[in-house]
């Protein structure tokens, strides 16, 4: 087990060599702490998006679904007829410049993988730049929009918000609610007190804090022919190699086991690079990736290799929450 790996399991599980690293936690907190009450005091050359904007991110350190449930609001606001944009820091994108517009055809090497499955799903304009404002701009100085979601950028307090939308994974939890490098935690639990929303990923029901929403899958899609096949494609019993490069692999794991099949799983770092050797696996069996995986892998991709798709699935309450903060936030005209 890699040291991350490690840290990770200690964070969620508790250890008692954490208090260790409790001054470390302190001055990280000193640090957080002071950038956003900078923030709030409206310091720091903040910079104000004459179009609503969405921050869609976490507090923890790991996945919690959020590349799924950006990739539903988007759709969400598309059927409106809103015309939604999307920035992201491009975590693992080389760009020739910064900020980057990214297209359906480039390579994950460029584009980052999560913005290009996400512009690959919707066609939505996408621009990458760790500077997240400067990326906004960048972005409607390119395309007339209505809308803007932020993938992450909770932290990125040069950028002003109009809404706040925290993902937590409803198993993991906050961990042991401590910041980093003791905890999984980026800045401390109380800064959920002044989000929007909270959304519980793999919650069967809201809870009295925040909204329930599922990942569920509902394809299999060959990498090599772009062929989809239904779920029943593998039988109950299926042995496969399960690929997973995210945030937390193991439930990619646990979904395959709920579908019935046999995942022998690799699990690899988050945004992983993938090569056709690094993928050769023993016995000869078919492959089964997450579909962020897959951008990265369709150039030398075998003819059994498939990603498996995946939506989000927010409660119902959660929609018309939404749909209650899109009207507040647009002008009437723009929505039916």
């Amino acid at each position: 087990m890699a040291m991350s790996d490690r840290l990770l399991a200690a964070w969620y599980a508790g250890h008692p060599a954490l208090k260790l690293l409790q001054p470390l936690e302190w001055l990280y907190r000193r640090v957080v702490t002071a950038k956003r009450e900078r923030f709030l005091a409206g310091e720091g050359g903040i910079y104000q998006p004459p179009v609503p904007l969405i921050v869609v991110g976490n507090i923890t350190v790991g996945g919690t679904g959020k590349t799924p449930l950006i990739l539903w609001m988007i759709e969400h606001c598309q059927r409106r007829g809103l015309r939604v944009g999307v920035v992201s820091r491009g975590y693992g994108a080389k760009p020739p410049q910064l900020p980057w517009r990214v297209d359906a055809g480039q390579s994950a090497a460029i584009a980052g993988d999560e913005p290009l499955l996400i512009v690959q799903r919707t066609g939505v304009p996408l621009m990458i730049d760790p500077d997240r404002s400067r990326a906004v701009q960048a972005l409607l100085a390119a395309e007339p929009l209505d809308l803007i979601l932020s993938d992450d950028g909770m932290q990125h307090y040069r950028l002003a918000r109009d809404l706040e939308l925290v993902l937590i994974d409803a198993a993991r939890g906050l961990g042991n609610k401590r910041c980093l490098p003791a905890g999984p935690l980026r800045e401390p639990v109380e800064r959920l007190q002044s989000v929007d929303a909270l959304l519980y990923n793999g919650a069967t029901a809201d809870r009295d804090d925040g909204f329930a929403f599922q990942l569920q899958p509902t394809a299999l899609v060959n990498l090599l022919t772009g062929e989809r096949r239904s779920l029943e494609h593998f039988p109950a019993g299926q042995a496969l190699h399960a690929v997973a490069g995210i945030g937390n692999p193991q439930r990619f794991f646990n979904t395959l086991e709920t579908l019935h099949w046999q995942p022998v799983a690799h699990a690899f770092a988050d945004h992983a690079e993938y090569s056709a050797a690094a993928l050769n696996f023993t016995p000869p069996l078919p492959l089964v990736m997450t579909e962020k995986d897959a951008v990265k892998c369709r150039t030398f991709a075998a003819a059994d290799w498939w990603y498996l798709a995946v939506d989000a699935a927010p409660s119902p309450a959660f929609v018309a929450w939404f749909d209650t903060q899109l009207m507040r936030l647009l002008p009437a005209r723009l929505l039916p």
